[in-house]
């Protein structure tokens, strides 16, 4: 099943995951308010290191600073996933979700931040629009519909991590790419488990514009 890959491909992978993972640990938020604002945002409102509480604690121009750091390590992660492994086709594609599973978990499981990291909705968004535009056309469509409609931004969330296996298999109906989508998917889903507690119960709290006193 994977016999387009070249017989160094384990070393490759290798180097792929340790890179990605180090990539994915730089967690905009913690960055930020920690050496910044020197406030750090993991002892505030959900305690989440990711763009919500960030902006929710925070506001302000740094919170572009958040987004930046979050978009570039993923595009980074994939980057350098692609350059490695250049050829064939089948073989950059699965690069790409394997790169991008280790950035998410170097994003929610940060070694140099105590493990303790953000939800990975930013930077697995990223990594969507890099492995393929439709892809991201029904992870992001489905994800802003949701939050602008209903204000709240972890059901999109939850839809970006339920939809990412089916548009996987929709777009390359490849086994191997589709046991990888399910993984990135469910650790999403894994990091919102309290936000699909607070929905169901009807405590989930609302985006607004306006950062909390």
């Amino acid at each position: 099943m994977l016999d387009y890959l070249p017989a160094n491909a384990p070393f490759f992978f290798v180097t792929i995951a340790f890179c990605a993972y180090l990539c994915g640990c730089f967690n905009g938020a913690v960055i930020v308010s920690k050496y910044i604002l020197r406030d750090d945002i993991r002892t505030h409102g959900s305690g989440n290191a990711g763009l919500t509480n960030f902006y929710r604690t925070f506001g302000g121009p740094l919170t572009l600073g958040v987004i930046s750091c979050d978009v570039l390590k993923a595009i980074l992660a994939i980057w350098i996933a692609s350059d490695i492994v250049n050829t064939p086709s089948e073989a950059v594609n699965l690069a790409k979700y394997w790169a991008g599973l280790w950035c998410l978990l170097g994003h929610m499981f940060p070694c140099m931040f105590h493990f303790k990291g953000g939800k990975g909705i930013l930077s697995g968004g990223t990594i969507a629009i890099m492995i393929d535009w439709r892809i991201a056309l029904v992870v992001w469509g489905g994800f802003l519909v949701l939050a602008v409609v209903t204000r709240y931004v972890s059901l999109g969330s939850c839809w970006a991590g339920a939809s990412f296996p089916f548009a996987t298999w929709f777009v390359y109906q490849d086994a191997v790419l589709l046991i990888l989508s399910i993984i990135i998917g469910g650790l999403i889903l894994y990091m919102h488990r309290a936000n699909i507690h607070r929905l169901l119960t009807g405590t989930e709290n609302k985006f607004s514009l306006h950062k909390k006193k």
